[in-house]
C-alpha cells in the first residue's frame, strides 16, 4: 500500500494524490480523502494526535473549546498532517502516533 505524508509548517494544506486499486482507488476519485494530523498547543507545547475527513474543521473545533481532551490547551496550530485513502487507515495511523514506537518514530523522523 502506498502512503504520503507532507510536513504542514505554517502553509496551507496540499494534497497529494496517490491513484490505487479497489476500493481505497474509489474513495480518491471521489475526492474522499481522510488525514491523521497532529496538533501542537500554543499554550503548553505539547501534542494532540487524531484522524479526521476535515482537518480545518477539526482544527476550529479544537480551538473553539468544542473538545473536551483539548479545551484547556487552546489554542492549537496544525503541526503535521498525512493524507490516508480510507478512513481505517487514518485512524490506524492516529493509533501509531499514540503508540510508543510511534513516539519513537515521530522524534527520530524530527517530526516532533
Amino acid at each position: 500500500m502506498v502512503e504520503r505524508a507532507r510536513l504542514v509548517q505554517g502553509t496551507p494544506l496540499e494534497k497529494v494524490c496517490i491513484l490505487q486499486k479497489g476500493i481505497e482507488g474509489l474513495s480518491l476519485l471521489l475526492g474522499r480523502m481522510y488525514y491523521s494530523y497532529i496538533l501542537k498547543s500554543l499554550k503548553d507545547g505539547r501534542y494532540y494526535y487524531g484522524s479526521t475527513e476535515d482537518v480545518g474543521k477539526r482544527l476550529l473545533k479544537h480551538n473553539g473549546g468544542q473538545v473536551r481532551s483539548t479545551k484547556g490547551r487552546r489554542p492549537f496550530v496544525i503541526h503535521f498532517v498525512e493524507e490516508h485513502l480510507s478512513r481505517s487507515l487514518a485512524f490506524q495511523r492516529e493509533m501509531f502516533y499514540k503508540s510508543v514506537e510511534g513516539h519513537i518514530y515521530l522524534k527520530e523522523k524530527q517530526i516532533i
